[in-house]
């Protein structure tokens, strides 16, 4: 069983109306909220990318280059859910996502794909005819993923380690960050490979809470924030 499917899965079944993600960006006053089942869209429509577009083969490279944003919550989750392993270096990766303004960090993949983290998902313009720009590419994909066969626990997952060994270490760093059963989290984390994505993203799945994403944080909106968001623990500065 996959990351995606091991973590994502359970709060979809539940039927839940409840968010996944809120994502605030105090430096552009953004703020976007989505759902779980909205979520699990993307992270599906960039697996059937991934399968589809690229033929990408259980436990192939894919670096990830991107902020703790919503749109890298589709990426990697999508990456997961094909079985992808996520790397931290392009070079001799299937595919890069790299942000629209540091395409060079996708430099040695064999694809390179620009996310251009716009608070509602919109393309990005004037891009070099070799990027691919994500959010264009996958809209046309279906919003449900069937896998190709079973994600084996011993497979490649994120930096190295296996499925089954991320699992167990997000577990872990929920219990020692005091993430408790459906915590509703507000975080600055950045998502670094391999530590911030599992302090910042995989402790909140596994404990199957809510995450209030900041990037750029404002202090002075931090109190008004945690009352309005209702959230119950703390990550980051």
């Amino acid at each position: 069983m996959s990351i995606t499917q091991a973590l994502l899965g359970p709060l979809v079944a539940a039927g839940s109306p409840k968010p996944l993600i809120t994502h605030y960006d105090d430096a552009t006053g953004a703020r976007v909220e989505l759902s779980r089942a909205t979520a699990a869209n993307w992270a599906a429509k960039t697996a059937n990318w991934l399968v589809d577009e690229l033929d990408l083969e259980p436990g192939a490279p894919v670096s990830v280059a991107l902020p703790a944003h919503w749109q890298t919550l589709g990426v990697l989750l999508g990456a997961w859910w094909c079985g992808a392993h996520v790397v931290a270096e392009p070079a001799g990766a299937e595919v890069a996502f790299a942000p629209a303004t540091a395409l060079e960090s996708g430099a040695g993949a064999h694809v390179v794909a620009a996310v251009g983290l716009d608070p509602m998902g919109g393309p990005v313009r004037g891009l070099p005819a070799e990027v691919v720009d994500y959010a264009t590419d996958i809209r046309v994909h279906g919003d449900d993923f069937a896998p190709r066969g079973p994600v084996p626990g011993s497979a490649p997952a994120l930096c190295g380690s296996s499925v089954d060994e991320v699992l167990g270490r997000a577990a872990e760093r929920a219990a020692a960050l005091g993430v408790e059963p459906g915590a509703r989290v507000l975080s600055a984390l950045e998502w670094t490979l391999p530590g911030g994505v599992l302090d910042g993203l995989l402790s909140v799945l596994s404990a199957r809470g809510s995450l209030v994403q900041v990037s750029n944080p404002d202090p002075a909106k931090a109190e008004r924030r945690r009352a309005d968001e209702r959230t119950t623990v703390e990550l980051g500065g």
